[in-house]
C-alpha cells in the first residue's frame, strides 16, 4: 500500500481468468475511463452490454449513480461491512479512505474481489492461512461490532474477499467448495441466521432457483457462491451496474427488470424466473428487493438469472418494496399482474406462477394474501 499513501492509481488493467480485458483511467473532471484491450475485442465478450458493448473506442462513466465509476466495475466493489473492514485496515496503515479514488478502491479489491473480474495492480492485504473456523471468525465480527478491534482485521478482511451488503459475511472452503457465510448484524435479531434458512427452504418449494444453503453450527446462515465453479471464476453483473440504478433508495422497478432480462438472456425461461422473484418478495414480505439483490450471470457463452439470494422478510424503503411493482411500493395482486401485462408476459403462465408460489409460501406468507 505505499504507492497509495503517496499518490493515487492513475490507471488500472482489467483481467478475467487471467486474460486482460482492458484498462481503466481516471479523465481529469474524475469520471473513469475505459477502452478494452484488442485481445478481448478479438475473443471476448461485452462485460455490460448497455452501456460498455464490445467494440474500440474510449468509454467515458457517468457522474452517477457511481461517483463517475461503471457499473460492472461498481459491483467489484465492496458495500456496507465490506468496505467498513476495508476502511479499519487503511486507518491502521496510516491512511485516510476519504483520500481514495474509486481506482485506488479497485487496486485494494485486486485479485481477491466476488465474481471473474481482477485488478492490477493489487494493493490490498496480504493473502493469510486459511481458516474455516466459524466459531473463531464469529468472535472477531462480534467484536467488530462492538468496537473493540482484535487485531485479528486482515482475517475478516480476506475472509469477506469483497463481498457486498450491510451484514457481516465471510467466505470459507466447505467440502472442497467457496460458501458465504452470514452473521447477525447489531440489528438483527439473534436467530436471523434461522429465519432466513426458513426463506431459502421455502423459496425452494415455490420453485425459486436457489444455491444450496446451510445452517453452520445451527445458526449462521451460508451459501454455496453461485460466481464459483470450483477455482472456475464466473462473471457476475448486478441490476444496479448493469442498469446504472442506484441501490441505495428506490431506482428500478419490476417492469425494467423483466424487460433487461428479456433485452440480455433473450429467452423467455429466464423472464418468468425473474417473475417467480417478484411474486416471491411479494407474498412474503421480502422489501428490500434493491437493485443489488438481482444480477445475471455470464457463463457458458450466455447470460442468464442468478440464483436468487437476500430472500428474508424486511422492511425496505420506508416500509415499501425498494423495487416497485407496477409503480407501486405496496401492491396488490392487481399490480403483480399489471407487471406481466406491461411486458408482454403470458397471463396465463403469470396465473399459473403465482399460484405455485402462493401455495408454496404459505409457511411464511403475509397475512392479507
Amino acid at each position: 500500500m505505499a504507492e497509495t499513501k503517496s499518490s493515487s492509481q492513475r490507471s488500472i488493467s482489467v483481467f478475467m481468468h487471467g486474460k486482460p480485458v482492458g484498462r481503466l483511467a481516471m479523465a481529469p473532471d474524475r469520471r473513469c475511463l475505459f477502452e478494452y484491450d484488442d485481445s478481448w475485442l478479438r475473443q471476448g465478450f461485452s462485460i455490460s452490454p448497455f452501456y460498455l458493448p464490445l467494440k474500440p473506442g474510449l468509454f467515458t462513466a457517468r457522474d452517477e449513480p457511481f461517483n463517475g465509476l461503471f457499473g460492472v466495475f461498481d459491483d467489484s466493489l465492496p458495500d456496507g461491512w465490506g468496505t467498513m473492514l476495508v476502511d479499519k485496515w487503511l486507518l491502521k496503515q496510516g491512511i485516510q479512505p476519504a483520500a481514495l479514488s474509486r481506482l485506488d478502491r479497485l487496486a485494494l479489491v485486486g485479485r481477491h474481489g466476488m465474481a471473474a473480474l481482477t485488478y492490477e495492480p493489487d494493493l490490498g492485504p496480504g493473502i493469510l492461512a486459511d481458516s474455516a473456523d466459524i466459531a473463531i471468525i464469529a468472535c472477531e465480527v462480534e467484536k467488530i461490532l462492538a468496537q473493540d478491534y482484535s487485531g485479528q482485521l486482515e482475517l475478516l478482511i480476506r475472509k469477506g474477499e469483497s463481498s457486498g451488503g450491510a451484514r457481516p459475511k465471510v467466505m470459507i472452503n466447505y467440502g472442497d467448495e467457496s460458501w458465504l457465510v452470514k452473521f447477525p448484524a447489531s440489528s438483527d435479531p439473534p436467530d436471523i441466521g434461522a429465519i432466513e434458512y426458513l426463506y431459502a427452504r421455502v423459496a425452494e418449494k415455490c420453485n425459486v432457483i436457489m444455491p444450496e444453503t446451510r445452517l453452520f453450527e445451527d445458526k449462521y446462515f451460508g451459501v454455496k457462491r453461485f460466481d464459483r465453479h470450483g477455482k472456475h471464476r464466473v462473471h457476475v453483473h448486478s441490476a444496479s451496474g448493469l442498469l446504472y440504478a442506484s441501490f441505495r433508495y428506490p431506482s428500478l422497478d419490476y417492469t425494467e427488470l423483466m424487460k433487461a432480462t428479456m433485452a440480455l438472456t433473450r429467452d423467455i425461461n429466464e423472464v418468468a424466473r425473474m417473475f417467480r422473484l417478484m411474486v416471491f418478495n411479494v407474498l412474503t414480505g421480502n422489501r428490500d428487493d434493491h437493485a443489488k439483490n438481482f444480477s445475471w450471470l455470464y457463463d457458458d457463452g450466455c447470460w442468464k438469472l442468478s440464483p436468487a439470494y437476500d430472500l428474508v422478510k424486511s422492511w425496505g424503503f420506508n416500509g415499501y418494496h425498494s423495487t416497485t411493482i407496477a409503480g407501486q411500493g405496496n401492491p396488490s395482486k392487481k399490480d403483480i399482474f399489471s407487471v406481466a401485462e406491461q411486458t408482454g408476459f403470458p397471463e396465463k403462465l403469470a396465473a399459473l406462477i403465482f399460484d405455485e408460489v402462493y401455495a408454496g409460501c404459505s409457511e411464511i406468507r403475509l397475512p392479507g394474501w
